[in-house]
């Protein structure tokens, strides 16, 4: 087990290395889309990018989760195979979103460095696949707000 502050650190630790091991400007919340988000996340025992519905009005989450939804296929087939839809998704807070999202596959822990780099790669070239899916279809997704 890891303190606080030793979880803390490695946390950090993992961040920054991923920042400067692959310095890029990533899309994350630049889509210009409110509420409408990309991220990468990792914890203890997962890794995973992410999709994320939080407009405050639900009517426009609905309205953006129905575009991607239409374009499902194209995403399955042309770029991320591995693709999950939730629509009611949980965070840890305990709110409820909907999410779209990727799951790194191989054993992962960001208290482990060992599974760092592998985590990285994926990060990277799965990201990479899902901005060039959302810069391909901006203007269909923006058509629901």
């Amino acid at each position: 087990m890891f303190s606080k502050e030793e979880s803390a650190r490695l946390r950090k630790e993992f961040w920054t290395s991923f920042g400067k091991s692959f310095p890029r400007k990533w899309l994350l919340y630049n889509t210009k889309i409110k509420g409408f988000s990309f991220k990468f996340q990792a914890d203890r025992k997962r890794a995973f990018i992410c999709l994320d519905f939080e407009h405050p009005d639900e009517i426009a989450n609905e309205l953006l989760y129905d575009q991607l939804l239409a374009l499902r296929k194209i995403l399955e087939t042309e770029y991320l195979p591995e693709v999950i839809f939730d629509n009611n998704y949980q965070l840890e807070s305990g709110k409820y979103i909907r999410r779209i999202y990727i799951l790194h596959e191989k054993k992962f822990s960001i208290h482990n460095k060992n599974t760092w780099r592998d985590c990285y790669e994926f990060f990277v070239e799965t990201m990479t696949q899902f901005e060039i899916f959302y810069h391909e279809y901006e203007d269909f997704i923006k058509q629901a707000i």
